[in-house]
């Protein structure tokens, strides 16, 4: 296992470091840093975000907490028993202190709140490096669940595999070359649910189906 530890004073990107230092100054009771991970490494679920979202994970330092997408993805992890709660939230609206994860992760692509929700090409790639070393830290890794296309293509970076040969797709799993399964989902992120691209009922198939795999 390789040693890891969150980049939670990266400021490699200098327009996402930018970004951070105006909000720390307009908001400086949020977190304003790259977000750490939540969950250990001995995990054998690791669910993969897109980023920070601006009043979710940058606000409270805690991934998919505060926004509409945590609404979604936390019931999912507690109904198939990766979160001791449905509840990402204290009744103050920060990270709910008593949730806790079981046999579970939960990381971004981009550790970063990006402008507009919307990294470039050249931060993604900046971030991956930090997601390469998490994966090789994670002994007993065997499911990844990538929510939505850039979290598919930040997997596939790390493992220096090339996009038409793992199409991204709602619900597609991919085997892995040291034999983990990617699991992809669109991401729960609020324009998805609001369109109806995405249903609770879709987004709980995967992890049911990560949960019989994992339990087989």
């Amino acid at each position: 296992m390789s040693a890891f530890d969150d980049p939670v004073g990266c400021m490699a990107c200098p327009r996402l470091a930018g970004h951070l230092s105006f909000l720390r100054k307009r908001d400086p009771d949020w977190h304003n840093l790259p977000v750490p991970a939540f969950g250990n490494l001995d995990a054998r679920l690791l669910v993969i975000g897109l980023a920070p979202g601006e009043k979710g994970a940058n606000r409270t330092g805690r991934p998919f907490t505060g926004d509409v997408a945590g609404e979604l993805l936390y019931p999912a992890l507690n109904k198939y028993q990766f979160a001791s709660q449905p509840n990402a939230l204290g009744e103050d609206r920060w990270a709910n202190l008593l949730l806790q994860l079981s046999d579970c992760r939960i990381t971004n692509a981009v550790r970063c709140l990006p402008p507009a929700n919307k990294p470039t090409t050249a931060e993604i790639r900046q971030c991956n490096p930090h997601l390469s070393r998490e994966l090789a830290a994670m002994p007993n890794l065997r499911a990844i669940i990538a929510l939505g296309g850039i979290a598919h293509q930040a997997v596939l970076w790390s493992y220096g595999l090339k996009l038409k040969e793992f199409k991204f797709g709602h619900n597609v799993q991919h085997r892995l070359p040291d034999g983990r399964i990617l699991f992809d989902s669109y991401h729960c992120s609020g324009y998805n649910w609001r369109t109806g691209r995405l249903t609770r009922e879709s987004f709980e198939t995967v992890f049911a189906g990560v949960r019989a795999y994992l339990d087989a």
